[in-house]
């Protein structure tokens, strides 16, 4: 059940990721979405490319994890040296996502700003 339950909530972090870059990429590139007739989403109009690059790397350490615990499960099953793998590229995951966000940091959080 768990497994399932980890899948689940995989397959939720994926679709959102999807919904995000599309919406996020219409409004960059094609025209605004005006939503002043409806409730308008809290993050739209707000995601640049460096905001949508780091939510981006974020969800993609998030499945990633998940995918990761998923292997932890089934440890029994796999052999050593491809969990190993697994744990080397998450670690990549975390180190890239967290060097971009430090990146932006320094290059771009002046910018936001105002």
């Amino acid at each position: 059940m768990v497994l399932t339950v980890l899948a689940m909530i995989d397959l939720v972090l994926v679709g959102s990721l999807i919904v995000m870059v599309m919406f996020s990429g219409y409004e960059n590139f094609v025209s605004r979405i005006d939503g002043a007739d409806t409730d308008q989403l809290g993050w739209l109009g707000k995601l640049d490319a460096g905001t949508l690059k780091l939510k981006v790397a974020a969800s993609i350490v998030a499945i990633s994890s998940i995918h990761l615990l998923r292997i932890f499960m089934e440890a029994q099953k796999v052999p050593n040296d491809k969990i190993l793998w697994y744990v080397v590229l998450h670690l990549t995951f975390v180190i890239s996502a967290v060097l971009l966000g430090v990146l932006d940091r320094l290059a771009f959080a002046a910018h936001r700003e105002h």
